[in-house]
């Protein structure tokens, strides 16, 4: 028999909000009284479209002291120019996370490992993988090395997270967004209660010392 996936039960700690165009942010401050420690920020998705909030909010939230994030939508069409064009605009330093957004079922795996390859020879660290239904679909039971020394974004809007047998557990569990999933659904200083919120298994300390991941290669220059 096969090995079965195990569901680990997970106590809720968020400490990480991701954040896009669609959410009002009234205060960075009150974001991190209330016990955030990180934004990850959406920042671009395929060739053409910016988050044109990702800038402001970037000084805004490293000023209060956040940690700071990027995500990329990925969509089908040229990875290579959406890579150019997600590190255009995210303009990381070396403290900024790097994440690909990959929930799109037109995009193949093969896509997304390209996107992450491309991402890791450029700035000389792996981004996260953020992903749900579709990398569960996409890889089944099966193992995938080259994906499973990157750490995982899981979004799993329920009680505990059930991750992919490619890896032990994921690094950060999206456990609600849109106001489904577990309590809370809202953080003092963003409007609204259908907010992306993240839980991490540990506490702010150890996700700083994590959040932009080891440096893997030398990037690549000019």
């Amino acid at each position: 028999m096969g090995r079965r996936r195990k569901s680990r039960a997970v106590a809720i700690n968020p400490l990480v909000v991701d954040l896009s165009h669609h959410n009002d942010v009234t205060d960075f401050s009150a974001v991190k009284a209330a016990g955030i420690a990180g934004i990850i920020h959406k920042a671009t998705e395929g060739v053409g479209f910016t988050d044109k909030l990702y800038a402001d909010r970037r000084g805004r939230a490293l000023g209060v002291g956040l940690l700071w994030g990027a995500y990329h939508f990925l969509r089908p069409g040229s990875t290579a120019a959406q890579v150019d064009f997600f590190l255009k605009v995210a303009a990381p330093d070396n403290a900024t996370l790097l994440a690909l957004d990959h929930e799109d079922e037109r995009v193949a795996l093969i896509d997304a490992k390209e996107f992450l390859l491309r991402v890791e020879d450029a700035v000389g660290r792996k981004p996260v993988l953020y992903s749900g239904f579709l990398i569960k679909q996409q890889l089944g039971s099966s193992i995938d090395g080259y994906l499973a020394a990157h750490r995982l974004w899981l979004a799993q809007y329920g009680p505990r997270p059930v991750t992919p047998r490619n890896w032990p557990s994921a690094w950060l569990w999206q456990f609600t967004g849109d106001g489904v999933g577990p309590k809370p659904h809202s953080i003092p200083g963003i409007v609204g209660s259908g907010i992306d919120i993240n839980s991490y298994e540990g506490d702010a300390v150890k996700l700083a010392a994590e959040w932009s991941g080891p440096t893997t290669v030398e990037p690549a220059t000019a």
